[in-house]
């Protein structure tokens, strides 16, 4: 290019700039700022301010964010959402003019998130379509459809006696350690291939128990139709306070778009000890048991937003279960009366169970499904009535019995029923059963084809069942997945080739006369020897 056009391209866009600079006139937008007084653990407190909202986000130096949570006459109480180690006094406060949102869509499933929809598993940023605020009004009644899908977990002692429907809330609760989180799990690896889409939330929880699951998805391949949002027992009690309703934003995404979505909360007691130390913090005054007077409601208005929507609002469903904790076996403390009383049902889980080695360690006399039988397949319905009663009064006479009583012939027999009951009801973790597969021990069970298998042995005749389960003719096979009531010949199909696969079990005659107790006679008394 020669020097001379060169210079006139230069010259020409020197003068555009300077005519830009000449029109340009700077706007003057007012910013309200406010300044720090006081942070503590987890919050901060701030002075100036003046039109900011409840639930507004406003940000720190460093990008930290924080939620309005008091708004008092001369100053704002703010939760805090990230490290604030860095923050003092006199630091300058912004605000935003928006409600704390999380980014949503179909680029989340299969990652490992934080309440701020930050990755936590080292693959990128994550991929976000749109983004709704973490608190949201439930669906309102007329939007809302009945609960009549049943949602398989795979194990048999719930899919059987404490059914879950889609769009249903199950409330999960024991003492420690009793197998609450494996529950959960294995209802989330059930769903591959049923069209469920999972979230689950990690609130507080220790970072080796939340790698333990990732883990175990992982494994099993279900992280594909799965969103993991964790919060850990180090991160701030703000976190820790919104990661539920995050979560539940991202699953009312798939919701509204039509899809069935499960939804795990582990565990909610973390989350009202959040709650709970935040709002001391905050001096809001304490109620009951330390917690404050609105404990209910942030469960409530957390809970309320799992339904099942009707075809004309998408159709969607969230089901919701929910895990809490008590200690040393108290159901009656505040949180879970709570909870019981906002949920449709609960799964009790007994530590003298776990102890015992009967795991999943539910407790069918203290758990209850208020939906029940109505979101149940009817294949189910046909014996989880009969088996119900026999358990139960099994439970009965295995106290009394315990005092050595003599028993008669007819309570022996439900003992040893009872005990059959038991053994089939027992799982091991990671392991759902099929829908075919759990009919055929559960009709098993009620046609008393068990009670002739030695009790050692009852592990490998349940499995002997479950394998020959995959011989069910085809037709019988569609009619379990539907609301279509069992026929008499389906029922006779199906014990036949359960009676079949335990043939190897049963005790031949020679066995069962040697274990018959047969009277024989006594020494012989002088009287007699004389007569």
């Amino acid at each position: 290019m020669k020097p001379e056009s060169l210079q006139n391209v230069f010259d020409s866009v020197f003068a555009g700039i300077s005519h830009v600079r000449k029109t340009f006139t700077p706007q003057l937008t007012p910013r309200e700022v406010g300044t720090i007084t006081s942070v503590a653990t987890g919050i901060a407190k701030v002075s100036g301010l003046p039109g900011v909202g409840y639930d507004e986000l406003v940000t720190f130096p460093g990008d930290v964010l924080g939620i309005a949570f008091n708004v008092d006459e001369d100053e704002i109480g703010i939760v805090l959402l990230g490290e604030y180690w860095h923050l003092q006094a006199g630091n300058e406060v912004r605000r935003t003019g928006r409600v704390m949102d999380v980014g949503v869509g179909d680029g989340l499933l299969g990652r490992v998130i934080d309440p701020l929809g930050r990755p936590l598993d080292g693959n990128g940023p994550v991929a976000a379509n749109h983004r709704l605020p973490v608190e949201r009004t439930a669906p309102p009644i007329m939007d809302r459809s009945p609960v009549t899908v049943p949602l398989q977990t795979g194990l048999k002692v719930v899919d059987a006696l404490i059914p879950v429907g889609r769009g249903q809330r199950e409330l999960i609760l024991g003492d420690r350690q009793t197998g609450k989180t494996a529950i959960a799990i294995d209802t989330i690896l059930n769903q591959r291939d049923q069209n469920v889409l999972c979230v689950y939330c990690a609130i507080g929880q220790r970072a080796s128990a939340v790698a333990k699951a990732v883990a175990t998805l992982q494994e099993n391949g279900a992280m594909e139709y799965a969103v993991i949002v964790v919060t850990e027992g180090n991160d701030p009690p703000g976190l820790a306070y919104i990661a539920p309703y995050a979560a539940t934003s991202i699953a009312e995404y798939f919701m509204e778009a039509g899809r069935d979505v499960l939804i795990v909360y582990d565990d909610l007691t973390h989350h009202a000890r959040a709650y709970r130390e935040l709002s001391l913090l905050l001096r809001r005054p304490p109620g009951r048991e330390a917690f404050p007077g609105d404990i209910f409601y942030i469960h409530s208005r957390l809970l309320e937003r799992a339904t099942h929507l009707r075809e004309e609002a998408g159709g969607g469903s969230l089901t919701a279960l929910p895990v809490i904790e008590t200690e040393a076996q108290d159901i009656s403390a505040y949180i879970p009366t709570n909870l019981i009383s906002i949920t449709d049902g609960q799964i009790y889980l007994s530590p003298s169970l776990f102890e015992l080695g009967v795991l999943p360690a539910v407790d069918v006399g203290k758990s209850v499904s208020r939906v029940g039988g109505k979101a149940q397949r009817a294949a189910y319905r046909a014996v989880a009535g009969d088996l119900k009663l026999a358990y139960a009064q099994f439970e009965e006479l295995e106290t009394f019995s315990r005092f050595g009583a003599r028993l008669d012939e007819d309570t022996r027999k439900i003992i040893e029923h009872g005990l059959r009951i038991r053994a089939c009801l027992k799982q091991q973790e990671s392991t759902p059963v099929p829908v075919p597969a759990q009919i055929a021990v559960l009709l098993a069970l009620t046609a008393e084809l068990f009670d002739l298998v030695p009790i050692d042995q009852m592990t490998e005749a349940e499995n002997a069942v479950q394998k020959a389960a995959a011989d069910i003719p085809p037709k019988v096979n569609e009619r379990l997945y539907t609301a279509e009531k069992l026929s008499d010949e389906d029922r006779t199909t199906i014990i036949q080739i359960a009676r079949n696969s335990l043939a190897n079990f049963q005790p031949t005659p020679v066995e069962i006369k040697k274990n018959d107790t047969e009277v024989k006679p006594g020494p012989v008394s002088k009287i007699e020897k004389k007569s």
